[in-house]
């Protein structure tokens, strides 16, 4: 059976505070445990959060292989419906994935702000692409090229899969396709944050998405020093201050 048995530490997460929500959301192949982080640090300051897992993710790549990306999108909208009876507003925070799935996410549902963490507007134009549908029958994984993090001791309690599944990255593709089209429905705050040294990720997709949005209340923070996991990596407590001081700007603005 899928999904049965979540790695340890890698499990999603509830911390209760005040009537500001905060939905927390992992990247592509990753677990819970990289907002874990930045979600206890949010709490810290009197939000209620909520770290959720994306279906397939945090067991077994196996499981991961079997899911689309409407079992991730899922995994959100019940994560947003849990929180949603528990605070008064709510700000949807996402890595990699988890960013491009909480723009999805807010041109359907009513929230109160947007925050897109090394967020994909599309994939690399890596001309192995086009062979991946037919690829996936012969090889269904492949291994992940060297990471780019900057502080390697938090590298090292990384929770991620190994590899990635063709069929998932195949997923990936035809949902970023889909987040692509619903920009220029989203007019609510939205703020990009993105490593200059981001190479999984590369730098021009946030700003490709901040371009493409609609809203009038959209930011974009640029970092250095960090890879891609810029909120595990080596300017984590700057990410995290930016974080509150959108959620903080955009509350008080409503109040």
């Amino acid at each position: 059976m899928p999904d049965t048995n979540i790695i340890q530490s890698a499990e999603p997460f509830f911390l209760p505070g005040g009537s500001v929500g905060c939905l927390l959301i992992h990247g592509f192949t990753g677990s819970p445990k990289e907002m874990r982080g930045l979600g206890e640090s949010l709490n810290k300051q009197g939000f209620t959060v909520l770290g959720v897992r994306l279906a397939g993710h945090a067991t077994n790549v196996e499981d991961m292989q079997r899911m689309g990306w409407e079992d991730w999108y899922y995994s959100v909208l019940d994560g947003y419906y849990l929180l949603r009876t528990s605070v008064s507003k709510i700000f949807i925070i996402g890595l990699s994935l988890g960013g491009a799935l909480s723009l999805f996410l807010s041109s359907d549902y009513p929230v109160d702000g947007v925050i897109c963490l090394s967020t994909p507007y599309q994939l690399p134009a890596d001309p192995r692409l086009k062979f991946v549908r037919f690829l996936q029958y012969f090889q269904p994984f492949v291994e992940k090229d060297e990471s780019d993090w900057h502080d390697k001791n938090n590298a090292k309690g990384h929770v991620e899969y190994p590899t990635y599944p063709l069929k998932s990255i195949i997923e990936l593709e035809k949902f970023l396709g889909i987040t692509r089209g619903i920009l220029k429905d989203i007019h609510i705050p939205v703020l990009l944050i993105h490593s200059k040294d981001d190479t999984s990720v590369s730098p021009e997709n946030a700003d490709f998405i901040y371009q493409n949005l609609a809203s009038p209340n959209k930011k974009l923070i640029w970092i250095k020093d960090s890879g891609h996991n810029i909120v595990c990596d080596k300017r984590r407590t700057q990410v995290f201050q930016f974080v509150s001081e959108f959620i903080n700007a955009n509350t008080s603005m409503k109040s």
